[in-house]
């Protein structure tokens, strides 16, 4: 992943309406996998449109807890086949 919030921010954009896989951390030892589709940015945070499974519609992560690697996204034109 870039190493900038700005260059984050770019690559974020660039994949809006496209289905993500995102990998928190939930706490000590824990970590949570949604996915969803990327839905919309702003300038410090973005927002996935979680899958029907999920207990609530969206979540908003920050560009931030991207450059800390509080959290992994994974976009689906990037996964191996």
């Amino acid at each position: 992943m870039p190493s900038s919030l700005q260059d984050i921010k770019t690559k974020i954009d660039a994949h809006v309406g496209q289905e993500v896989t995102i990998i928190a951390q939930a706490g000590r030892k824990k970590i949570t996998e949604r996915s969803g589709i990327l839905r919309s940015t702003f300038p410090s945070l973005f927002v996935v449109e979680l899958d029907k499974d999920a207990n609530f519609e969206h979540a908003s992560y920050s560009y931030t807890d991207i450059l800390t690697k509080n959290i992994d996204i994974t976009f689906a034109d990037e996964l191996p086949a």
